[in-house]
Order: structure tokens, then sequence, then C-alpha cells
């Protein structure tokens, strides 16, 4: 694996986070404070990437000039690769507007499966509302964490592990699929918005095979670094990026939740990684312009 404190032409002591969440979808902190947050632990730029929407990237990026930290306009979107959903970044965003309104109608799909799972709680015994959930949202993008959030405050679920392992983990008992949106539609929408497409957390389903078909789709990079991930993982998944021309990227995927074991920056990820990322969105553009 590639060694982290080595990073070109960024200082050794220069570290980013790729792959950051707030209240705009299932974080706890509000995108200014995330930008706080990224300040406190050293980090000279983060890419703030909620579910399926950009509404904090205004707020975060205004924070970001205050303070000296640059804010990468992120998403990440949910995309089904056969049976299997997979999590795509879409980092360096610059055309937001086809974007955003893509991403509202897959957030009215997050709704329509939020009030679904509601109404099979419901039928389970589990008496919590929609209006709870939606209160838990506060405006962002609808997720189960808001419904476990919701059961929680209602006394009707411990903690986060008893809701999901009893109730909405997949599989569970109140699990809902979510609509489907292709693989090819998701790297088509973050490159039509200008950005590169990163596969999240592949962790050992990133095999050679896999990363060399999803980059047929047009895949741009893989996350090397990232929580769930063995040694062994980031080691092989950074190798292949070397050998199949993608670009690398990690990140802490921090939600802010103070129970969590995650903290933001963790990952140590290198700002050459960051260079190299430019460096292919630059590369992409000239091609546009020839």
């Amino acid at each position: 694996m590639s060694d982290p404190t080595v990073v070109g032409s960024g200082s050794q002591h220069e570290f980013v986070d790729l792959h950051t969440h707030s209240t705009a979808s299932d974080g706890s902190r509000a995108p200014a404070d995330v930008v706080v947050a990224a300040r406190a632990a050293g980090l000279i730029a983060f890419a703030l990437t909620d579910h399926d929407t950009i509404a904090g990237l205004t707020d975060a990026s205004a924070a970001g000039a205050r303070l000296g930290v640059r804010v990468i306009c992120g998403v990440e979107l949910s995309a089904v690769e056969g049976d299997v959903e997979t999590h795509i970044l879409g980092l360096h965003l610059s055309e937001l507007s086809e974007l955003e309104h893509r991403l509202a109608s897959l957030r009215e799909m997050r709704l329509t499966r939020a009030a679904r799972i509601v109404e099979r709680l419901n039928a389970l015994g589990i008496p919590v509302t929609l209006d709870a959930v939606l209160q838990q949202a506060a405006g962002g993008a609808v997720g189960r964490p808001h419904v476990a959030r919701a059961m929680i405050a209602g006394g009707f679920a411990l903690d986060f592990r008893e809701a999901f392992e009893r109730w909405l983990g997949n599989g569970k008992q109140a699990f809902i699929a979510k609509d489907r949106l292709s693989l090819a539609d998701a790297i088509g929408l973050i490159h039509r918005a200008g950005g590169l497409a990163v596969l999240a957390h592949p962790g050992g389903l990133g095999t050679r095979e896999r990363l060399a078909a999803l980059a047929a789709f047009g895949l741009d990079g893989v996350e090397v670094l990232h929580p769930s991930h063995s040694g062994d993982d980031s080691q092989r998944l950074d190798a292949l990026a070397g050998e199949l021309k993608l670009v690398r990227s990690g990140g802490s995927d921090w939600h802010g939740t103070p129970e969590s074991a995650r903290s933001l920056g963790m990952m140590r990820v290198p700002s050459q990684w960051l260079v190299d990322q430019e460096a292919r969105v630059a590369a992409r553009g000239s091609r546009r312009v020839a």
C-alpha cells in the first residue's frame, strides 16, 4: 500500500477526508459544524458527501471559506449492480443544476421508502410515526438512521444496534429495499455534474474483476482507505488502483455521532490523493474542450 505520509507535492503533515456526512442527510452535525470539526482535526480539505443530496454544500463552503478549510463538493449515491447495492461517491462536482433535479426524485423515493418502513413497523406492533421520523430528519434526505432515531426516542429500541439488528437491517422484519438507480445511471449523473465517480468502501468485494468491470462503466476511482477495510483490503485496493489507472480516495465516512468509533480524519488520507483527483478532473475537462 502507498505510504500515507508520502504525499508528493503536498506536505507529509497535510491530510484530507473525502467521505463525510452532515444533517443534510443522515449525519448528526450541521454542514458548517462539519467544517469546524475538520479544522479541529487538522484537515486542509474534506468532501461533504451526503446521501442523495447536495443541500449542505452551500453552508459548508461558506464556513470553509471563513475558517480556511477547503470543502470538496460531493454526494453519495446508492446504485444497483446486479442484486448488489453499490455506493458511489461523486467528488469534485461543479455542474449542480441537473444533478439537483435528479436528486430531488431520489429523495422523494427515500420518503416513500420511509413511509413503507413505518407501515411495516406499525404492523409489527411498533407505533412509531412518520412524523417522528421526519422530525429526526429535520428537512434532510430521510433514511433508515432517522427511523432508528425515532424508534430510540420513542422507547421502541434501546440503540442503533438493536434497531438495525432486529428491525431495519437488510433482510430484517421491517426492511424495505430502495428503488433502484442503475450503476451506469449513477456514474453518468456524476460525470454530467463534472465530478469523479468513486467506488465507496468495497472492502473484500473490491476484486480485480469487479473493479475492471466498473471501470468499463466509467468508474474513475476507488476508496482505498475506509474504517471498514482491513489492512489487507487497503493494500490490495491500492495496488489495483495503480494497475487499473483508477484514482485513489479515502475517508472516515463520518456521521458525527458521539457513540461511533469513527472520527473525522482518522484514515489519514494523504493530500496527494486530492492532487491526483484534481488532475483527473482537469484531464477530462481538456478532453471535452478538444
